[in-house]
């Protein structure tokens, strides 16, 4: 008597991944499309040599969309969408590994692994001179206003300038990284009359300035381990006649009148005098014949 014993491959295993847990560090400035995790590090067994079916999710909210897998058969993790640093710092990823496809009425056994990936922040901005005003939500784009000063004509300041909002400043916005920033004039300082400090951004004199009128300084701020990472602003410095004395009125106390029911902009009258305009006069020793 001869049986035959035919052995029915059953789907009672589950998939099974190399790792269960990994984790990346990506850099904020990572290419579209590169790889994150290689297929090699992802791909699941099985004891059943069952076709695996993948899917990826994100446990983060306001994290979909930047990683996706290559294909429903093929785990590698790739970036689908650019990344940013201001945007999120962290996300989890849980990366599915079925023996049936999704939706199948048939029993399936699931794995999953979790991959932490963590956003490394990128040299990508230029300088920001301060202080700035944000013109987006994100906080990505900061525009700075112009610097302005004064001088007094033939006379050379030794002291740093002072100037309006404050003084030059610059830093780099990728504040994870902080590199070091650099100033120098690189326009409108005819003759030399100024120089800018490199390293502190102090505004200061070579020379006294011998003319009225203004110098409209370009200042740039530069990264020093990349120069095309600059920006550069406008510093207005005004050149005038130097005042000894302030103004003042030519008495502390002006006495008028006005008669009731007067429309807007009518003339108040001295008191005493309702024939004479009151007038408020002032005088500046500096200015003798005005």
């Amino acid at each position: 008597l001869q049986i035959v014993v035919t052995i029915l491959n059953v789907n009672d295993n589950s998939p099974v991944f190399q790792e269960l847990n990994l984790s990346r560090v990506v850099p904020e400035d990572t290419k579209v499309n590169a790889v994150i995790v290689a297929r090699e590090s992802l791909s699941a067994s099985d004891a059943d040599l069952d076709t695996i079916f993948y899917e990826l999710t994100t446990t983060v909210v306001g994290t979909d969309g930047y990683f996706a897998i290559r294909g429903l058969n093929n785990p590698e993790i790739y970036l689908q969408k650019a990344l940013d640093y201001e945007k999120f710092k962290l996300t989890t990823l849980l990366l599915y590994a079925r023996d049936r496809p999704q939706g199948s009425t048939e029993v399936t056994h699931t794995a999953t692994a979790t991959i932490e990936i963590a956003i490394e922040q990128a040299d990508t901005k230029p300088p920001w001179f301060l202080p700035c005003t944000f013109i987006n939500t994100d906080k990505s784009v900061c525009i700075s206003s112009p610097y302005a000063g004064r001088v007094n004509m033939g006379e050379m300041s030794r002291e740093p300038l002072s100037l309006e909002p404050g003084p030059i400043y610059a830093i780099d916005p990728d504040y994870m990284i902080k590199e070091k920033v650099v100033y120098s004039i690189v326009g409108g300082n005819t003759e030399n009359v100024f120089s800018v400090d490199a390293n502190s951004g102090n505004l200061t004199m070579n020379k006294a300035a011998t003319a009225p009128g203004s110098y409209l300084l370009q200042v740039m701020a530069t990264q020093v381990n990349n120069i095309q990472k600059y920006a550069v602003v406008s510093v207005e410095i005004k050149v005038i006649n130097k005042s000894d004395y302030p103004p003042h009125f030519e008495t502390r106390i002006y006495n008028g009148t006005v008669a009731v029911g007067l429309a807007p902009g009518s003339f108040v009258y001295q008191a005493g005098d309702p024939a004479k305009p009151l007038m408020i006069t002032a005088m500046d020793e500096d200015f003798p014949d005005v």
